[in-house]
């Protein structure tokens, strides 16, 4: 077996920790907690942070962001 090379390691690495990052995301605002909810009107893979943002705040819900594997859009509000 060959040897994975240290920049294919680091590569992969990077990429593991990318990936958990932006599902990991938490909202924390002056000390409040966020509560989340998959949006209901937003079709489609969510490709722009900005426009799930739209589609939740006309939802009534303070903002939204694009968020995990399936690339699903999560509105937000203060709990």
């Amino acid at each position: 077996m060959e040897k994975i090379s240290k920049s294919t390691a680091t590569a992969c690495l990077i990429c593991l920790l990318l990936i958990l990052a932006s599902q990991q995301r938490i909202a924390l605002v002056e000390g409040r907690r966020t509560c989340e909810s998959q949006s209901h009107g937003f079709k489609g893979r969510c490709l722009s942070d900005h426009n799930c943002g739209m589609v939740c705040r006309n939802e009534g819900f303070s903002d939204g962001w694009c968020r995990g594997f399936r690339q699903r859009c999560f509105c937000t509000r203060p709990c």
